[in-house]
């Protein structure tokens, strides 16, 4: 299920990813919620958003 871009960023949370539609102003994620995959990540290099959605795809 797809997250809801909502007015209030998760706070601690920065993301520089402009080009993502929960992207909001300041490095703020506006998504309801994250997915950070896969499980048996050994390194932050090894993680991606599962959340990203490209602002053009909507």
């Amino acid at each position: 299920m797809r997250a809801q871009k909502t007015d209030n960023y998760i706070g601690r949370v920065t993301c520089s990813v402009n080009s993502c539609y929960y992207y909001g102003e300041g490095d703020h994620c506006l998504a309801s919620s994250i997915q950070i995959q896969p499980p048996n990540a050994n390194s932050s290099q090894e993680t991606d958003c599962a959340t990203f959605t490209p602002k053009n795809k909507l």
